[in-house]
């Protein structure tokens, strides 16, 4: 069980998953829906914090570096590209709901790089990608529980 936990974290800090990955991967491997859920939304909420600082920390050190700088520059624009509109248009609600749509693209790691880019303040885009985690998460949680429920 303590493998299904670990598995169920990494999963869901990682940027390929999230927690739209991670909580159905619990769920489906037998952990109750309320774990899934709480490991998940922890490691996902974990993900601001952590990618805000490694950004600014890798922009500070790295920079010099062509490679690094190219490869900032290029998933700035994308970041850019597919948040700008509604980030603008609506600020942090727009951040908030980018955030919470649970599609692949949509999650914290692409909000967290849009509020870097974009230069929100720290709290307030902590605030909104939390709140978009927050519901994004009782969505898959809520679509594992009725999903298992109807077995």
């Amino acid at each position: 069980m303590l493998t299904e936990f670990i598995t169920t974290f990494l999963i869901s800090i990682s940027p390929l998953g999230e927690a739209r990955a991670g909580i159905p991967y619990g769920v489906m491997n037998n952990l109750p829906v309320g774990w899934a859920f709480l490991v998940g939304w922890i490691a996902n909420i974990l993900v601001f914090p952590l990618f805000f600082k490694g950004i600014s920390f890798s922009n500070k050190t790295l920079w010099k570096s062509r490679t690094y700088k190219k490869g900032a520059v290029y998933l700035s624009k994308r970041a850019k590209k597919k948040t700008k509109s509604s980030i603008d248009k609506y600020g942090l609600w727009g951040l908030m709901v980018f955030v919470m749509i649970p599609l692949p693209i949509t999650g914290a790691y692409i909000g967290t790089l849009a509020a870097y880019i974009l230069g929100m303040d720290y709290k307030k885009a902590f605030l909104a990608v939390t709140i978009g985690v927050t519901i994004s998460s009782i969505i898959i949680a809520g679509g594992m529980y009725l999903g298992t429920s109807l077995k």
